[in-house]
């Protein structure tokens, strides 16, 4: 080589390093891109954006990979709690992108048309966040293989189109968003190298067309709660490599295809909630079934044989069927077992032995069918067992002694069988237990006195069965005993006394056994006692002074022994019948009773000593309470006059601390609750405010009930919790709550003040002496400003507020009829200074609000209070109370409207019938939402977001103007016109 060209070869080399070392202007104009992504997006407590500074490699920016020129190539900040609107011009400037993951974040706004620019896309991840509105044309992103727009908040019709020239498209997700309804469109199955398809819950209706077989690499299908229609076709039996099907909650019918045999991949199959028929005959051989949910069908015939040979068979649920014969006796044996539910059927046999031989089983659930024989002993070891339920079979023999002593089950119930033998002492173990039901059997024996030590018990129903002996004492320990039910046995000895400490007692019923002895006064004592039935056994002496204080919905003393006068407030004719067959009872003023006789046997001298007596006593008690009542008043002139007030401001105060002290008076008082008084505050300046006193248990200065002081036995002064749950309370900002404007505390009582809402409750405008017609529309607008109340403080607050006392009596209305949910946290500001947040075992909320899962594990999440806003729901489309006698014995309104959604004209029929039939399609549409939401499995709610979107998507149509023309009637809407038929 030349000199020359030698030179000329080394200075090219020598410019190519300085090409490489120097920085590259393309990775320069990145760095400013993603620096306006910064600017854009915000999140909440993470920094993810600490590293992404101009001064640095953007290839080290975190969250950023880059290819091997240095350019983006993956942008992954999924899950990072970011906000705002996702910025999607900058983004697809950057010419490498190839995968953009921005899913499980709280985005908002729209998705722009500058999504069409990131051309080389192959992921793209939006889903879970909050988006609005419709999603634009995406067809430019022909290169995609993962499509991720699940649970977005994406309305209006998908853009189905845009799919069809994505033919390497692997992932398809684009459920739980509120589409327009529409049928799976033709593109879809044209894809066919998608192994991961999910399209529930997105207004899919139609049927599922044959074409679905041409997706033969399918791994995953969910098509779930949607409203698809058919029979299932037989093609489906062509996706052999299945590992997942979802179909459950549509409205398919028919058979399941034969063919289906050949899905021998399928671990996981639920098809439940539809109205298929005919046997299971064809997944038989399914071997590498995992979970089988199939309940709420129509299926008939035995289940297969083959199934007590699946060993990988862990969840069965065939409930709510029309299954016959045998459970194979091999079922569970071989794998970790965790539930069996095939309740509902008229299925035979013995159950089965070994479903907890690996000692992992939790639920067993085979209750309303005909199975026989006895209890295999192997349960008895199942430790693991958190629900029990066999009642309403032909079950006999002995209760394994195990059983009654399982350490995890809050459930056991045994109900109408014949089962013999007694309760052992095994119950101390069961310390999980809330609900013990065994009536209608033929148990004997004693009731242990080990029974106190199930301190979780709640329900207790041995009615119709043959115990004896006395009831012991011990049951005087259970504190969170609500119901009591030893009806129909043979208890002898008297009611003890100890009855009267189970503060959460609301129903007792010991008839029809042989009581004797005196009614026990401390029955009075029981703060929240609604039923109370000794009818039938042998009591003596007089009726207990104490039972006037009661507030009872039924009282049954009938066909005792009793004697003496019917104390006054009990001789009403609410309670006629309630004391028949005493025939030692009088009323001197009733005429359905024996008129109480003078005693004669008195002599005229010792009357007039007592009436001497009488009146020389009420003398000296009026002087005391004459006394008492000035130096209370002294006290309380003190405490509201001379003590010293800590006030703390949530928002710019219009009042002064004097003008709220001075009013706390009788004559101001608008109401009162467990936690204290309520008093309505008129300012000089003619605004209102609502004042809520709570008095410190220790201060001696406010009245001590029952109601009131145990919650607040623990606090002294300025509780440091009391304090920073206000300060909870108090930062919270939304239309739909209730305003805290300050907390004025001392050392005798708290004041928390809050604005004054004039229209009262909900409960009171439907249910009430103050109820008010509510069109549909403002009951809707009701539904919905609740809704975002309560999804402000599950989802928009620093840490999640759970209100835990969701009912119609607590979401007030201001003078527009706008709702507020109200009384948010109070409860928990009370109850925490006797503990932790979730140590109590007392059940929180109101009767027929409830989630059902409080009976059984006490735990309080946002979930609970979905289902008590379900309830809420269903009292505005119906007009009904949560508890109303039409409803049934042990009923209530959630299962009232279960029962009444068979067919679309029951549907209506439940409706209330104040809303005009225009509209009553638009209620039904929130009853959907409603049932939802009162799901029996919290897993199975939706999120107070979801509610809120599902609501918003249910808006009513506003009639507008009515038009009649050649066509016939048509009611004009805003935005649309559509034909109806008038009502008559």
């Amino acid at each position: 080589m030349s000199a020359t060209n030698a030179f000329r070869w080394n200075l090219c080399l020598l410019c190519l390093l300085c090409l490489v070392c120097l920085p590259s202007g393309a990775t320069s104009d990145e760095i400013q891109l993603l620096l306006k992504v910064k600017a854009e997006l915000q999140n909440f407590d993470i920094d993810v954006f600490d590293s992404w500074e101009s001064n640095n490699s953007v290839c080290n920016f975190r969250g950023i990979t880059c290819n091997p020129d240095g350019r983006v190539r993956e942008i992954e900040l999924s899950n990072q709690r970011l906000s705002g609107v996702v910025p999607l011009e900058s983004i697809c400037q950057l010419e490498s992108l190839e995968k953009l993951s921005l899913g499980a974040n709280f985005l908002q706004g729209t998705i722009s048309g500058d999504l069409n620019k990131c051309v080389g896309l192959q992921y793209l991840d939006l889903g879970n966040n909050l988006f609005t509105g419709p999603l634009p044309d995406f067809s430019s992103l022909s290169g995609l293989k993962h499509l991720y727009l699940n649970s977005s908040g994406f309305s209006g019709l998908f853009p189905w189109k845009s799919l069809q020239n994505m033919s390497g498209l692997i992932s398809l997700s684009l459920g739980d968003n509120p589409f327009e309804r529409s049928p799976i469109a033709e593109e879809v199955f044209k894809l066919y190298d998608l192994n991961w398809l999910y399209l529930s819950n997105c207004s899919i209706n139609g049927t599922l067309p044959p074409e679905i077989g041409n997706l033969n690499k399918l791994i995953n299908l969910e098509l779930s709660d949607n409203s698809l229609s058919g029979e299932i076709p037989a093609e489906i039996g062509k996706l052999s490599k299945l590992w997942q099907l979802e179909i459950y909650a549509n409205e398919l019918t028919g058979k399941i295809p034969v063919g289906f045999r050949n899905l021998t991949n399928l671990e996981n199959f639920d098809a439940s909630d539809n109205n298929l028929e005919g046997d299971l005959s064809e997944l038989r051989f399914l071997n590498q079934l995992v979970s089988l949910q199939l309940f709420d069908n129509s299926f008939s015939g035995q289940i297969p044989e083959e199934f007590g040979e699946f060993r990988r068979l862990v969840n069965l649920s065939l409930f709510s069927n029309n299954l016959s014969g045998p459970i194979p006796q091999k079922l569970g044996s071989w794998a970790d077992f965790d539930y069996i539910d095939v309740s509902e059927n008229s299925l035979t046999g013995p159950i089965p032995p070994d479903m907890c031989k690996n000692g992992k089983m939790k639920e067993l659930l085979m209750l309303q069918n005909k199975f026989t024989g006895e209890i295999p002993v192997t349960y008895a070891n199942c430790s693991t067992l958190t629900r029990f339920r066999v009642n309403n079979n032909s079950l006999s023999g002995t209760v394994p002694a195990g059983i009654w002593g399982l350490p995890n089950v809050n459930i056991i119930d045994i109900t109408m069988n014949a089962f013999e033998g007694s309760i052992t002492s095994d119950i101390a173990k069961a310390k999980s237990l809330g609900q013990l039901f065994v009536g209608n059997n033929r148990l004997s024996g004693e009731l242990p006195v080990e029974i106190s030590k199930a301190s979780s018990l709640v329900s207790i129903d041995l009615s119709n069965n043959q115990f004896s002996g006395e009831i012991p004492a011990t049951i005087g320990e259970l504190k969170n005993l609500g119901s009591l039910y030893l009806q129909n046995n043979m208890f002898s000895g008297s009611i003890p006394m100890a009855l009267g400490s189970c503060d959460s007692l609301s129903d007792l019923n010991i008839a029809h056994n042989l009581l004797s002895s005196k009614i026990p006064s401390s029955l009075g004592s029981l703060p929240t006692l609604n039923s109370l039935n000794l009818s039938e056994n042998q009591l003596s002496g007089e009726i207990p002074a104490s039972l006037s204080s009661l507030r009872l919905s039924l009282l049954d003393l009938s066909h005792n022994r009793l004697t003496g006068r019917v104390p006054q407030s009990l001789s009403i004719e609410a309670y006629n019948g309630s004391f028949a067959g005493n025939a030692g009872l009088c009323s001197p003023n009733i005429s359905f009773f024996r008129r109480c006789p003078p005693d004669s046997r008195m002599s005229r001298e010792q009357r007039t000593l007592i009436v001497c007596f009488v009146i020389g006593s009420m003398v000296l008690l009026g002087s005391l309470a004459g006394f008492f009542f000035l130096k209370s008043k002294e006290k309380d002139d003190r405490s509201f006059k001379d003590d010293s007030w800590d006030v703390k401001s949530f928002h710019v105060l219009s009042f002064t601390e004097d003008e709220i002290l001075n009013s706390i008076k009788q004559e101001n008082l608008i109401g009162k609750g467990g936690s204290g008084n309520v008093y309505k505050v008129s300012l000089s300046n003619g605004n209102e405010l609502a004042v809520k006193h709570i008095w410190n248990s220790d201060s001696g200065g406010g009245k001590k009930t029952r109601s009131s002081t145990p919650m607040l036995a623990k606090r002294s002064g300025k509780s440091s919790e009391f304090d920073a749950e206000v300060q909870t309370l108090s930062s919270i900002r939304h239309v739909n709550v209730v305003k805290l404007y300050c907390s004025i505390t001392s050392e005798d009582s708290s004041l928390l003040v809050y604005e004054y809402l004039p229209n009262g409750s909900l409960w009171d405008r439907l249910h009430t002496s103050r109820k008010m017609e509510l069109d549909w529309e403002t009951r809707y607008e009701i539904a919905l400003g609740a809704a975002k109340g309560l999804e402000y403080l599950h989802h928009s607050c620093e840490r999640p507020v759970i209100h835990r006392d969701v009912k119609s009596s607590n979401i007030l209305l201001d003078e527009f009829l706008k709702p507020r949910i109200a009384d948010f946290g109070l409860a928990k500001i009370v109850q925490a200074n006797g503990g932790g947040k979730d140590s109590t075992h007392v059940i929180a909320g109101t009767h027929g609000y409830i989630a059902p899962e409080y009976g059984y594990t006490y735990k309080v999440n946002e979930k609970s209070d979905v289902y008590s806003f379900g309830v809420v729901l269903m009292e505005l489309v119906t007009g009904k109370r949560p508890i109303e006698p039409d409803y049934g014995e042990n009923r209530d309104i959630v299962s009232w409207v279960s029962s009444n959604i068979k067919t679309r004209e029951s549907v209506l029929s439940i409706v209330d019938s104040r809303i005009p039939e225009a509209l009553k399609e638009d209620a039904v549409k929130v009853l959907r939402i409603a049932i939802l939401c009162t799901a029996r499995l919290p897993a199975l709610r939706p999120t107070m977001r979801g509610v809120v979107q599902m609501i918003e998507e249910a808006e009513p149509c506003r009639l507008v103007g009515i038009i009649v023309n050649k066509d016939g009637v048509t009611k004009k809407m805003e935005g649309k016109t559509e034909k109806f038929n008038p009502s008559p």
